[in-house]
């Protein structure tokens, strides 16, 4: 199964982020998950720590074209990614629970500022839209996205859901990770190429997961 822990704790996407060519991870995260990580993703790993801190996934968003960290934190905290590094203005710091991305669209906090929308769209070379998921502005923890799919907070409305069609251009769908947990988010790591969970995930929880980022084919063939 496609499930384990990050620094021992099942949400993994608190502690981690991935885009399509590199896994973000706390320092000293072992061996063994660095390479299950590379195995499922298919992706770079690399340990670091953010602005001190090990809850990478939290605070850091990234995609193919860069990556965004608060201002807490230095560039050179993701000097070994090899992309654009920008820090977000304002208050808003914690970068991962309020940026939901693929290579193409950001959805962010409602009351992001225009200046932050500047940087999200100049860093990550994408359209950015505010927005809510089931409410909730920390939208990078309600919801995950791919380039090839969404998959959201269970009480996400469904104009929410239209709107995201809409601005991403996907299938959306709505899930959980680790038994229940509705932050999606919080449990799991994906990109087009693979996907992991936390160690709690069911495999009810992970069938809609596969069916929602459009997995099916990759596990039919493992």
């Amino acid at each position: 199964m496609r499930t384990l822990n990050v620094y021992d704790n099942p949400v993994i996407g608190v502690f981690a982020t991935c885009t399509e060519d590199v896994a973000l991870v706390p320092t000293s995260t072992k061996t063994k998950v660095c390479d299950l990580l590379e195995e499922f993703l298919d992706v770079r790993v690399i340990p670091t720590l953010i602005g001190g801190s090990t809850v990478i996934g939290s605070l850091v968003r990234g995609n193919s074209n860069g990556f965004l960290i608060p201002n807490i934190a230095d560039p050179d905290d993701l000097k070994d990614v090899g992309l654009p590094v920008s820090t977000l203005p304002g208050k808003l710091s914690a970068v991962g629970n309020i940026v939901l991305a693929n290579d193409s669209t950001a959805l962010v906090h409602s009351e992001m500022s225009n200046a932050a929308i500047k940087v999200v769209a100049d860093t990550l070379g994408v359209d950015v839209h505010r927005g809510t998921i089931a409410g909730l502005n920390t939208v990078g923890m309600a919801g995950a996205v791919t380039n090839k799919g969404v998959l959201v907070h269970p009480r996400a409305t469904q104009s929410e859901i239209d709107n995201l069609e809409e601005i991403f251009g996907l299938p959306v769908d709505i899930g959980t990770t680790n038994f229940g947990s509705q932050h999606v988010g919080s449990g799991l790591l994906a990109n087009s190429k693979g996907y992991v969970a936390g160690s709690k995930t069911t495999g009810h929880e992970l069938g809609r997961i596969e069916d929602a980022l459009g997995f099916i084919d990759i596990v039919d063939k493992s």
